[in-house]
């Protein structure tokens, strides 16, 4: 059995890599880390890992990304795969599609960029706790 998998979205490298540093600094190897540099590719990464039965558990996805919305993006997750746990990270989400995001993806939570690294880990522990 494979271990789940935490997938951090963002158009950014330097974002991804911090994302995925402060993840396993706080959860060793109770996860795999993996990183989409955009909605297009963590969804192909999500159906490869849905095929070979491997669980996404959480996703962490930045708001404002070319080609698609982060909201959106988390609103097609969702309908497939209600079950993961969906948190977004923005600096300039407005608040329609912030609520978009609660209301049709089942937000867990919205972080502003820059995040707290200890807000960031205690949202995902409670956020894998439930």
């Amino acid at each position: 059995m494979s271990k789940p998998i935490i997938l951090c979205v963002d158009d950014e490298k330097v974002i991804l890599k911090s994302l995925k540093a402060q993840l396993k600094s706080a959860f060793g190897n109770a996860y795999i880390y993996e990183i989409a540099e955009s909605p297009a590719d963590a969804l192909e990464l999500i159906d490869e890992f849905n095929d070979e039965e491997i669980s996404i558990i959480l996703i962490v996805s930045d708001w404002l990304m070319p080609g698609m919305k982060g909201d959106e993006f988390l609103i097609r997750v969702h309908q497939k795969f209600p079950k993961i746990v969906k948190i977004m990270l923005t600096g300039q989400a407005d608040e329609a599609a912030v609520k978009r995001a609660f209301n049709e993806a089942n937000l867990h939570r919205c972080l502003q960029k820059p995040w707290s690294e200890s807000e960031l880990i205690e949202t995902i522990k409670t956020a894998l706790s439930l």
